[in-house]
């Protein structure tokens, strides 16, 4: 069993920053994926952005350029720091993993993050 417990949302004004934090009770040095998911009032789960392993990103067309995704296997740590923020960026912000043999995606219970002035 993984858990992942997020940390770091809150309401900030537009053009404003926040960094997101998502620990993982185990080692992530195996975790071939990890990242992070939005759920906007009235949408589906989105993808904003992930990183495997080995470093290699992703970012939905929106986060590029204003989100960076991050990762410190010595802490268990996956980060994601969300600068320049928008209303639209308004959105509970999961962290999920892929772990074990059959990559189970694993996720945490969501951080509230809104944007308004």
């Amino acid at each position: 069993q993984v858990q992942l417990v997020e940390s770091g949302g809150g309401l900030v004004q537009p053009g404003g920053s926040l960094r997101l934090s998502c620990v993982v009770s185990r080692s992530i040095s195996s975790i071939k994926d990890m990242g992070w998911y939005r759920q906007r009032p009235g949408t589906q789960r989105e993808l904003v952005a992930g990183i495997t392993s080995g470093g290699s990103t992703e970012y939905r067309d929106s986060a590029k350029g204003r989100f960076t995704i991050s990762r410190d296997n010595a802490k268990n740590t996956v980060y994601l720091q969300m600068n320049s923020l928008k209303p639209e960026d308004t959105a509970v912000y999961y962290c999920y993993a892929d772990a074990g043999p059959t990559m189970y995606r694993y996720w945490g219970q969501g951080t509230q993050v809104t944007v308004s002035s």
